[in-house]
């Protein structure tokens, strides 16, 4: 059997233009003319390549997760609980400030209204936004049972404030909101750590 034709597009540049017209459009408002416009291919080969919009999508988040975003992994191997907080925070408001980058957060804004045909993506980028509440959550156990937090501190709560504040000011930042607000507000934020 003979071998197919070789690619004649780079994976990963088709990749992070996908990404780019979801963050800017969300799953629904991205339409297919204007990721294959976007990614320099035709309908044939995004199908071949990623197989269809729902899984080129999630291929998208997993770009975002291990690029834009790879700040939250490298804050939470901080030393302290504080110092991760205040690394997520800040690594989120360079992020979503960013002129390289759309506005706001894509894990926020991708697919938070969605139709019913779109229902498995919204429940999807949900779930990869518990990721890191369950993330946060585990390194605030860890940081109680080594006496950076208080043992009367609750991890879950603590990990769900952190997510809400930063998921707040990626959507502040999507309405236009600057680095130096959002630096404002991490600081008022960071008054109500516990230690």
């Amino acid at each position: 059997m003979a071998a197919g034709r070789p690619r004649e597009f780079d994976l990963d540049i088709a990749l992070d233009a996908a990404l780019n017209v979801f963050w800017r459009k969300g799953y629904e408002g991205a339409s297919l003319p204007e990721l294959t416009e976007a990614m320099g291919i035709n309908r044939p080969s995004l199908y071949a390549a990623f197989g269809n919009k729902a899984a080129l999508f999630r291929r998208a988040i997993d770009r975002y997760v291990e690029g834009p975003a790879a700040h939250v992994a490298t804050a939470l191997e901080q030393p302290t609980a504080r110092e991760v907080v205040r690394q997520l925070w800040l690594g989120g408001i360079e992020l979503v400030t960013s002129a390289e980058n759309p506005r706001g957060c894509f894990l926020v804004q991708a697919a938070l209204a969605c139709g019913a045909d779109s229902e498995a993506i919204r429940k999807e980028v949900a779930k990869r936004r518990g990721t890191l509440v369950t993330a946060l959550r585990e390194r605030f156990e860890r940081a109680v049972q080594e006496g950076d937090l208080p043992s009367d501190a609750v991890p879950a709560d603590l990990a769900l404030y952190v997510a809400t504040v930063a998921h707040g000011m990626a959507v502040q930042a999507s309405g236009g909101a600057t680095r130096d607000e959002l630096m404002r507000v991490a600081e008022i934020a960071l008054r109500a750590w516990p230690v």
